[in-house]
């Protein structure tokens, strides 16, 4: 696996992030890797902090359980950070998008925030 600062290493994480491929997305994560995520449930004040590769791990096994589109846009990345856009849609329509930015270590994801976005 390449690291995230390349070409190559975005969009490996994008394809596993559209396959539903929760594996190998953890795989681009940082032993000790923070993500927090604010959406309709975990506002500013009481955001979801998932800490080290068992809670996002669990997470993301959860997300990519559910049969859900996943689409990534504008997905861009630096030596120490990276951002991008996923588009996403449940069997009934219902849309969420997800903005996340993250900051790199060696390569991999130390700190990500999420913020998502549904229909109402």
């Amino acid at each position: 696996m390449s690291n995230l600062t390349s070409a190559t290493g975005i969009t490996g994480l994008s394809t596993a992030i559209e396959s539903r491929d929760a594996e190998a997305i953890l795989g681009w994560y940082a032993a000790d890797a923070v993500l927090t995520v604010l959406d309709r449930d975990h506002p500013p004040t009481a955001p979801a902090v998932y800490r080290g590769l068992d809670e996002i791990g669990a997470y993301y096994r959860d997300v990519c359980g559910r049969n859900i589109e996943h689409e990534v846009r504008d997905a861009v990345a630096t030596e120490s950070g990276l951002g991008f856009a996923q588009h996403c849609r449940y069997p009934d329509g219902t849309r969420v998008v997800c903005t996340t930015v993250a900051s790199l270590r060696d390569g991999r994801i130390d700190r990500q925030t999420a913020v998502q976005v549904w229909d109402s």
